[in-house]
């Protein structure tokens, strides 16, 4: 999956795409609610910092990758376990 092509326009000078999302981009790419993907990061599932101020969550974007690459292998997992029952 290409995260950037889902990515809002590149950083304010044009040229640089962001690094980090925000979780409403995170929560775009999977298709999740605000909760869930406030749960993730909460959870320490998907590793997020807060930067600002107010303390905003952002979530690097070879995290979501790595978050993404896990959740296929353990589905890999629990459909190898079904068919071995």
């Amino acid at each position: 999956m290409d995260i950037r092509a889902r990515l809002p326009a590149p950083c304010h000078n044009g040229q640089v795409p962001p690094r980090f999302l925000k979780l409403s981009d995170v929560q775009e790419i999977l298709n999740i609610s605000s909760q869930q993907a406030y749960a993730l990061v909460r959870s320490g599932d998907l590793p997020a910092i807060q930067v600002g101020g107010r303390g905003q969550w952002r979530v690097d974007e070879a995290e979501l990758e790595g978050y993404i690459s896990r959740q296929y292998a353990a589905a890999r997992e629990h459909l190898r376990e079904r068919e071995a029952r």
